[in-house]
């Protein structure tokens, strides 16, 4: 584990060998060596990857000029992995965006194609490139100004691979930009004849699609208030959506199907500002508990796991009927000041655990 410093992002990676590589803010990553990532700080990483495997990059990123049909081949992946699905489906609908061009060409006459984007935090970088390995395909690059990477997939065959995986595993209005997606590749393609599924509405606890959600929009908060007569903790996990997607449609269904899960209520918030939205907040233990035997068994594997943990860590003294304001409250205090953006240690064992389509 090591602490964050000012320092360019380092890889050291060892397999009978070692190797050190610098990457600079603004220039595109792409590294697909293969492995589990043991430290990570927003601006150092350090990790070990056992074995190491590299992707060509010509099979990464093919020319779309010269890409045809004869190039799709999805064999060679585990698209049985619904935990995947259904997780890759939520952080999409979290934080990516699906883009279908209106025009086959530009103004200026270039070709337009479609993308997949998702964003991920500064600190998350090993989270992405993990997902990057799982999909063999897309590029990875830092988002000027912000805290951000962004794995762009744009070629045929991730675009394919994309589509096949959230059909039928979307949950909000983004699917209308899924559809468009799968209709441009069936028009590019024509004996793909790929089906726009509907909604999964199956119930919440079925598979991992809140998980993937909520490691993209989810927040694990302790409050603590301290006075020389009384202190007070309250866990609470909370999600905000805005009203309405860029299309104007309404995410209150989804909102209010979740808030039912967790035994609260769907609160309409910053009502007075121009993009007002929802907000599910856990208001009792018994919500706490239900969102806690779900990540248990469909976990996350961002930072927000790390958050997560210390979070339970904490709702753990209600639990038991254990907590003593003067006993606990200082080391509820120290784990709280460790917690989300305070955090400056990160450990990554628990990606040894991520969905695998191999």
């Amino acid at each position: 584990m090591l602490p964050a410093l000012n320092s360019a992002i380092c890889w050291e990676l060892f397999d009978n060998y070692t190797l050190c590589q610098t990457q600079s803010a603004g220039n595109p990553l792409d590294l697909n060596l293969l492995g589990i990532f043991r430290d990570y700080t927003p601006e150092l990483v350090c990790c070990t990857i056992l074995p190491v495997s590299q992707l060509k990059p010509n099979e990464v990123n093919k020319d779309l000029r010269f890409f045809n049909e004869s190039n799709l081949n999805l064999t060679n992946y585990n698209l049985t992995n619904s935990n995947f699905n259904s997780y890759f489906a939520g952080l999409i609908e979290g934080d990516g965006t699906i883009i279908v061009p209106k025009a086959e060409r530009s103004s200026k006459g270039r070709i337009n194609y479609p993308s997949v984007q998702i964003v991920f935090h500064l600190k998350d970088l090993p989270l992405a490139l993990v997902i990057q390995k799982q999909l063999r395909n897309g590029s990875l690059s830092r988002k000027k100004g912000v805290n951000a990477y962004i794995l762009t997939i744009n070629n045929y065959e991730g675009l394919l691979l994309v589509a096949t995986l959230l059909n039928g595993n979307m949950r909000t209005p983004k699917i209308k930009a899924l559809h468009k997606l799968i209709d441009c590749l069936n028009l590019k393609f024509k004996n793909l004849n790929m089906i726009n599924k509907p909604l999964d509405i199956s119930p919440l606890d079925s598979n991992a699609w809140l998980s993937g959600f909520i490691e993209a929009d989810g927040h694990f908060s302790v409050r603590t208030t301290v006075s020389p007569k009384y202190s007070k903790v309250e866990c609470k996990f909370e999600l905000t959506q805005g009203q309405k997607d860029h299309n104007s449609e309404d995410k209150l269904l989804l909102m209010n199907v979740l808030a039912e899960f967790l035994l609260t209520t769907v609160k309409s918030i910053r009502e007075d500002k121009p993009k007002p939205e929802y907000r599910v907040r856990t208001t009792n233990l018994k919500g706490n508990l239900v969102l806690e035997n779900y990540l248990d068994q469909f976990p996350l594997f961002g930072t927000k796991f790390l958050d997560y943990k210390d979070w339970v860590k904490i709702l753990d003294y209600f639990k038991h009927g254990k907590f003593n304001h003067k006993e606990n409250i200082d080391n509820i205090i120290d784990m709280k000041s460790c917690m989300n953006d305070k955090r400056t240690i990160f450990t990554w064992d628990h990606l040894q655990n991520f969905y695998n389509l191999d």
